[in-house]
């Protein structure tokens, strides 16, 4: 058993992983206090109704705390949160729980006393759901991010830290433009080695943000002469402000450690919730908290492919569902892994033994699917990739081409995914239909808008009279991303007239239009035949009961650029 000791401090975190009875029978022999196994399985199973419940339940309530708590969260969660793990290959074999191997760890100072981190401390003991969520997902990732820390004798309370970061959840974004549990801007992350392009985004890679979150940290430590507070705010507002009000101090011949310094407020707070969160796992009894156990063993096992690989395929191979994929390779963005790598895949340990074996007889030639594409006159290769949801660089790749121009009558071979594109309902382009979908109150319309060349946010959340962060979060950006020509933003307008019409936009796309009931005709069939939704029919016209009748003439509003997929 590794890094094993026996003390009354111990009784806590075997609370955590075994039930009252066996504790107490723990007290009086020894053996049993050896145990401190895990005899659950590392991750919970819900059924897909279940699976989407909790999934809105959860974010309601983190809306909620993250409103009631002392400072507020460093990352914006979105209204949709993509966690799911699912029990596979479920084992009776007992595991040492992971929590006094992190607990041996532990370096960062105790026995603070200051406001500050008192506050965390209740905020977190007062919502035990919260640790109990955030640690489900971090079960999946908690040994292996525990192993790096240790490889580097750094302290093991940098394993909570994703917690104060991101909640851990895998695709957090926050208002920053900073991403994955680690939450790298894209600068910091392109500084520390994070590649960052249509296919993947290695700042939620689980594998590469760790490292390279490590090797930040470690940097930010020596450039602060070891001082671990000091080098956690550094991680968090960047060493030149923590420095700048070192020097604010010094001039003024106060102290110059991390709790006389005057800092942003987020920072202020981001090392008391670290802390807080270290004296909540040291003394779970005390305040009344069950953590979960955790075994101390490989939540996944990183497999190599030889080439790309649609995602789908892959999920086949390792007998999972295509979601659960994602959620432990959050960094792929698309259908497919990235064309030129990572050729690597984090699976469930024992998913990651079918998929091997699996993937042993496959072809390269199969990793994807391929077909034909005749060019048709104008078309441009960047259609043709917006057609194929795929990319220009790699149409070019595939076809051997130098350049961007293509000839009327000429072939172009095409990477094609196995499944539609809601099967991939974790890829970057579903996530965001995900948020953009999310309606934000009862009398808002959605309306699309098209960026124009120089708009910024807000130029159009004035245009729409909406807030400009309220603007960005339902599409799921944050208000220093940069907006392109012609990319769509959803807005919900509450002025019925104004999203009906788009009066106030003056390169609108909606339409008014009038449509004349036929035989067979439902709401729902209308709604679908022209993306819009069957609320919106009931406001736009006066419907009497659920059935329309032949000949009747509804008013429709719709967007003329979502009206490519429709069928007449």
């Amino acid at each position: 058993m590794k890094n094993l000791f026996i003390d009354t401090s111990s009784f806590a975190f075997f609370k955590s992983c075994i039930n009252i009875n066996a504790l107490r029978a723990a007290v009086l022999s020894a053996s049993l206090l050896l145990l401190a196994a895990c005899n659950e399985t590392r991750v919970s199973q819900d059924s897909d109704m279940d699976a989407a419940a909790d999934v809105a339940a959860d974010n309601q309530q983190e809306n909620t705390e993250a409103a009631a708590s002392v400072a507020d969260s460093a990352v914006t969660q979105y209204d949709i949160e993509f966690d799911r793990f699912e029990e596979l290959n479920p084992s009776s074999k007992q595991t040492q729980s992971i929590w006094p191997r992190i607990y041996s760890g532990f370096q960062l100072p105790s026995d603070i006393e200051e406001k500050s981190l008192e506050a965390e401390i209740n905020w977190f003991a007062g919502h035990p759901e919260y640790i109990q969520r955030v640690l489900e997902r971090a079960d999946p990732f908690l040994y292996y991010i525990l192993e790096e820390i240790e490889k580097r004798n750094m302290p093991t309370e940098l394993v909570l830290l994703p917690i104060v970061e991101s909640a851990y959840q895998p695709f957090a974004y926050s208002h920053g433009r900073a991403a994955g549990i680690w939450q790298f801007i894209p600068s910091t992350g392109r500084l520390y080695g994070l590649k960052q392009n249509w296919w993947y985004d290695g700042r939620r890679d689980i594998y590469a943000a760790t490292q390279a979150a490590l090797n930040y940290l470690e940097n930010m430590n020596k450039e602060f002469d070891g001082d671990w507070l000091l080098a956690l705010a550094a991680y968090n507002s960047g060493s030149g402000t923590v420095k700048r009000a070192i020097k604010r101090n010094k001039r003024k011949n106060k102290p110059a450690d991390f709790w006389h310094l005057k800092l942003p407020k987020e920072t202020s707070a981001y090392v008391p919730k670290l802390l807080a969160l270290k004296e909540i796992i040291t003394n779970p009894e005390k305040y009344d908290i069950s953590l979960r156990c955790i075994p101390d063993a490989p939540g996944f096992k990183q497999v190599a492919t030889k080439a790309q690989i649609d995602l789908a395929l892959a999920a086949e191979l390792a007998e999972i569902d295509l979601e659960t994929l994602y959620t432990y390779n959050p960094a792929f963005n698309r259908w497919a892994t990235a064309p030129d790598g990572p050729h690597t895949l984090l699976l469930p340990v024992n998913s990651a033994e079918l998929f091997e074996d699996n993937y042993a007889d496959l072809p390269v030639e199969k990793h994807l699917r391929w077909s034909r594409h005749k060019i048709k006159s104008g078309e441009t290769l960047s259609q043709i990739a917006v057609k194929y949801n795929t990319s220009v660089s790699h149409l070019k790749t595939a076809n051997n081409l130098r350049g961007n121009t293509i000839r009327q009558g000429k072939y172009l071979l095409i990477p094609l995914s196995s499944k539609n594109k809601s099967s991939y309902a974790l890829s970057s382009a579903q996530r965001l239909k995900s948020i953009q979908n999310t309606k934000h109150g009862s009398s808002s319309t959605r309306i699309t808008h098209i960026v124009q060349n120089g708009e910024s946010f807000w130029e159009i959340a004035k245009q729409y009279n909406v807030d400009m962060h309220k603007l960005a979060k339902w599409n799921g950006m944050a208000i220093k991303d940069p907006l392109k020509k012609g990319q769509k933003l959803v807005v919900w307008a509450k002025n019925t007239k104004l999203a009906a019409t788009g009066t106030h936009n003056p390169h609108s796309t909606v339409r008014s239009i009038h449509y004349t009931v036929r035989n067979g005709d439902s709401l729902s069939r209308i709604a679908s035949k022209y993306n819009v939704n069957v609320n919106d029919l009931h406001r736009w016209n006066t419907i009497e009961g659920k059935y329309l009748k032949p000949g009747q003439r509804l008013q429709l509003y719709i967007d003329v650029t979502e009206q490519s997929n429709s069928q007449g």
